[in-house]
């Protein structure tokens, strides 16, 4: 266990689009009182607002030591996904680079308690400048990633370049190969993602402390 003497660093939870971050406002107001209440941090689209808006808030006193978690929707690339299911990156990529992710495991069991009944998938997490759709999955599967989004790459590699500090991503399916979505809440595949999203708080809390133990 975590010594209670040790103070946490502050969490930081970075998701692109409104209609994540208000899956995230209404998790937290349901989580309150299970762990320090995050920051939550909507980066807008795309791996250049990531990384800009990532830095910013890095740069503040208050969040300078925080831990970084990456999450909010993603597709997922491989068959037999479904909507709803959560996608636990080992590490993220993008051309600029491959960033680690930290304590997979503990996220993978608290994940199981949070949302009993959704798979949990792990692996790496690929970067696209670009919604992908139809066949341009199988070739990002080809290179071992699970699932993809446009955001947790660029999130990550901020925040590690910033200063040594935990960091994870996880990310809600809301599409996959045989479930294809074209707007996000209007299928019943997106809202039962922003579902998934709202309950995953206890998860976050969880790692957080995790945060504190010693690393091998």
């Amino acid at each position: 266990m975590p010594d209670p003497a040790v103070t946490a660093p502050p969490m930081l939870i970075a998701c692109a689009l409104g209609i994540e971050h208000l899956a995230l406002r209404s998790g937290a107001r349901a989580a309150r009182g299970r762990g320090p209440a995050p920051t939550l941090l909507r980066t807008g689209m795309g791996a250049r607002a990531a990384e800009q808006a990532l830095t910013g808030a890095l740069g503040r006193d208050t969040l300078k030591d925080a831990v970084v978690l990456a999450t909010g929707f993603c597709a997922g690339l491989v068959p037999g996904m479904h909507p709803g299911d959560l996608v636990v990156a080992d590490e993220t990529r993008d051309p600029r680079g491959r960033t680690a992710c930290t304590g997979t495991d503990v996220l993978v069991k608290a994940l199981a308690a949070a949302v009993p009944g959704r798979g949990v998938h792990t692996g790496p997490l690929t970067g696209s400048d670009h919604v992908v759709r139809g066949a341009e999955r199988a070739g990002l599967r080809a290179t071992g990633a699970i699932a993809v989004d446009m955001e947790s790459a660029a999130t990550l590699l901020s925040a590690v370049r910033t200063g040594p500090r935990a960091v994870a991503a996880v990310r809600v399916v809301v599409d996959a190969p045989e479930h294809e979505l074209v707007r996000i809440g209007t299928v019943r595949g997106g809202i039962s993602a922003f579902r998934v999203l709202r309950s995953v708080l206890p998860a976050f809390f969880e790692w957080h402390r995790s945060s504190l133990l010693p690393r091998r």
